[in-house]
């Protein structure tokens, strides 16, 4: 019930908006001609792809990742288990039927990889630019551009683009304050065209933001600062260069199993701030007479049913109810420098780049004690911190050319990149008494390294491509890329890995069309096929087996992952109304999973297999009505059959995985969502609802079933249009409510990845979705 009456008071609220130009005559400006669009479908395009403008991300709460406005989008699936989708741990993204791994991205046109926890080859946009500087989101949710630089993009392809500075001097300030400590200073100052400099203008702007977690101890913090300027060169061409730095902090949640939130409740977390609990944990678990005789209390750490369970004593029933503490620790710097020209009948472009990452994602885990533990008179602790490092070092560089013909429109353009990874496992010293480290620091002397691997990888990629005006209504394009990546391993510490894994292909087109009807309905339709290079890392793809033979038998036998898109579909606009209906059907060949066989504390590699193909269809619809000059009314539908085709063969012709016919992993069926905005007067107001159907982490649909669940956000503010002389001149106040009902749901599935099975229920790869948060911004330009 107390859903509902939220629910309808969030309505009420946007009802009242209706009064608002009353309220606000004598200090609002003047109403616009209509209220923005929400999305910007994608008119002339011969696939489906879909805008969102700095407006749109605004309404969020201030630090949200712009993959929250992303949501919003047909086909599109988006979980976190913050209010804010940007704690990376959890952040997971799908498009039609492809997790975020099989995506692409890209800023300003310079890859951020596959944007996955840990990942290799880039970084996630959270910390790539801070939302406030993103100009626009632009979707493909096929597998986008020919000139997209990215390796992974099987499925979709997000491009976030930064916002251009200003010709004006100017300054914006914004401070936000919220719920569970959160508070957020953002501060930008544009310099406006310097004639002196030949017209140079450019930004810089800072970032600060910190928040407890909304359960359990610890903070999740975030240090931004960044640059951008553009040199003009006369009237067709520029320089334009950025360099963006980040620090990140964040402390985790515990993944969690259906088990453990029926036992424990969904408010359920690590231990921190009771470091008794979690050293009292470990003292069972590392407790020799706790598995001595011939009854003991333990089996391989785990309760036999004997006598009473030790490990109530501290309130759980498992060592792996609860940790200590988790956390992610990130430092980023990424830079790049274009150069563009456009000339009479062509122009080109050169961008070339660089980023630098330092990470490490640590747990403390009683699985491992620290040196001296249980000598006498030692202060050692019955526990250790547990890290993964890692360290990026890359360098690229993205050019195109075009040549306009009249009716034909040739261009061609490549992407190269030399990518140095190192990856590795550590543990660290704690003591009994108290914790003498920081999570939230970077680690320093280990006492062993279990593992550690150099990797280098170096990709070529080119493409050709024609766009033929055939009339004035039909516009066809067609062209192809051709793909190299190679992945080189080599071992520092642990099992020997050493070689090369290659993944090239020469030919993979794309063809498209679009027919305009010149009465606002516009039909197009493509077919495109890409493929994704392996991954160079030790804790996913080929090389987490950690084992030369497996490495060699990829090497020899296993083909990368490729896909085939087929997609068409009908647009239509007209003075108060835009949408789009498609309709897709993709082939998804050598599929490559990884099945989860414990906890993911406990760091053993992931079973890969290849799961043979993938089918998935289905249909997207989209819409946006402008019911007048303030009001507007925008959803979006995707419904999606994604499914196995075949079952996992296992050793001596047995089946290892009975996955044909089964749902994909992770992918629901069914999305809706739907926004009612209101914008006149000053005032504003956007109420949002999200529906994503059920979802399951088992390969074989055997157990692990996620419920479907529903979500409301609700924006309302208000824009002063005082007297420039005024303080309330270029002042806005906005008030962000997220899961207005205050829905109590699992959002991310698949944390600690997927598993086979789970009839029982006791996967550690669920996170609870945040509770409803409220937030208060106060923006100010001038």
């Amino acid at each position: 019930m107390k859903s509902y009456l939220m629910f309808g008071g969030a309505v009420g609220a946007l009802a009242l908006c209706a009064a608002a130009p009353a309220f606000a005559e004598a200090a609002a400006p003047e109403a616009p001609d209509s209220v923005e669009a929400v999305v910007v479908l994608g008119q002339g395009q011969s696939r489906q792809v879909q805008t969102l403008t700095n407006a749109q991300i605004e309404m969020l709460a201030a630090g949200s990742s712009p993959l929250k406005a992303v949501e919003k989008l047909p086909g599109v699936s988006f979980q976190s288990a913050d209010a804010f989708g940007s704690y990376e741990w959890s952040t997971r993204i799908a498009i039609r039927g492809f997790d975020q791994s099989r995506l692409g991205f890209t800023l300003d046109g310079v890859p951020l990889g596959d944007m996955s926890y840990g990942n290799y080859n880039g970084l996630h946009i959270s910390r790539a630019i801070p939302s406030e500087d993103i100009g626009k989101v632009e979707l493909a949710q096929g597998a986008g551009s020919l000139s997209t630089a990215s390796t992974s993009n099987l499925g979709g392809t997000l491009q976030f683009f930064s916002r251009t500075p200003s010709e004006d001097f100017r300054v914006q300030t914004d401070l936000t304050a919220g719920s569970d400590a959160m508070h957020r200073l953002f501060g930008r100052l544009d310099t406006g065209a310097i004639e002196a400099l030949g017209g140079l203008r450019a930004y810089g702007s800072i970032v600060d933001q910190k928040t407890d977690k909304w359960k359990g101890g610890g903070e999740q913090k975030q240090f931004q600062y960044d640059f951008k300027a553009v040199l003009p060169l006369g009237d067709d061409g520029s320089v334009t260069a950025f360099w963006n730095h980040s620090e990140r902090r964040e402390q985790d949640y515990q993944d969690m199993s259906f088990d453990m939130i029926k036992r424990l409740g969904r408010d359920w977390d690590n231990f921190q701030p009771n470091w008794a609990a979690a050293v009292g944990v470990g003292a069972v678990l590392n407790n020799p007479a706790n598995y001595a005789g011939a009854t003991p209390l333990l089996n391989g750490g785990y309760w036999t049913g004997v006598g009473t369970n030790p490990y109530a004593a501290f309130g759980v029933a498992t060592p792996d109810d609860a940790y200590y503490a988790g956390a992610g620790i990130r430092d980023d710097d990424l830079y790049a420098v274009t150069l563009k020209r456009d000339m009479a009948r062509g122009g080109f472009d050169l961008t070339v780049y660089g980023h630098q990452n330092q990470g490490q994602g640590l747990w403390y885990t009683p699985y491992t004690v620290s040196p001296g533990y249980g000598a006498p008179g030692s202060a050692a602790a019955p526990l250790s911190i547990r890290t993964t490092e890692y360290d990026i070092d890359r360098r690229g560089a993205i050019g195109g050319v075009y040549v306009d013909l009249g009716a034909h429109r040739l261009s061609a353009g490549f992407w190269a990149e030399d990518n140095d990874f190192n990856q590795a496992r550590r543990f660290y010293a704690e003591t009994a008494a108290a914790p003498s480290r920081d999570p939230l620091d970077f680690q320093s002397n280990p006492f062993f390294t279990q593992w550690e691997y150099k990797f280098n990888t170096k990709t070529t990629t080119g493409y050709v491509q024609d766009v033929w005006t055939v009339t004035d209504a039909l516009k066809i394009n067609f062209g192809f890329k051709a793909l190299k990546v190679e992945n080189k391993v080599s071992t520092v510490a642990g099992n020997a890995m050493n070689g090369k894994i290659e993944s090239k292909d020469s030919f993979l087109p794309q063809i498209g069309a679009v027919y305009d009807l010149n009465n606002g309905v516009e039909l197009f339709g493509g077919y495109t096929e890409n493929m994704a290079a392996f991954v160079s890392a030790a804790t996913s793809g080929p090389f987490a087996s950690q084992n030369q033979a497996a490495v060699n038998f990829v090497r020899d036998n296993v083909q990368p992952e490729t896909s085939k898109t087929f997609e068409g579909g009908v647009r239509y606009h007209n003075d108060v109304f835009q949408g789009v209906a498609a309709v897709y059907h993709v082939d998804f060949e050598n599929r490559l999973d990884s099945a989860s066989t414990a906890p993911p504390i406990l760091g053993l590699p992931a079973v890969l297999s290849n799961v043979g193909a993938v089918e998935t269809k289905g249909v997207e619809v989209a819409g946006e009505y402008r019911l007048g000059q303030a009001w507007s009314l925008y959803g979006s539908y995707a419904y999606n059959d994604s499914q196995y085709q075949d079952d996992v063969p296992g050793a001596g012709g047995t089946v290892a995985m009975r996955t044909k016919g089964k749902d994909v992993v992770f992918t629901p069926k069914g999305l809706l969502k739907a926004e009612l905005k209101y914008d006149q007067g000053g005032v504003f107001a956007n109420l949002g609802v999200s529906y994503t159907g059920s979802r399951w982490y088992t390969f074989e649909n055997s157990g692990g079933k996620v419920d479907s669940f529903a979500v409301a956000d609700l924006t309302v503010g208000y824009r002063f249009d005082a007297d420039p002389a005024s303080l309330l001149h270029g002042v806005t106040i906005q008030a962000n409510v997220s899961n207005l009902t205050d829905e109590d749901y699992i959002s991310t599935v698949g944390s600690g990845g997927p598993t086979k099975a789970d009839v029982a229920g006791t996967a550690m790869t669920l996170l609870p979705g945040a509770p409803r948060q409220g937030f208060i911004t106060l923006r100010k330009t001038f």
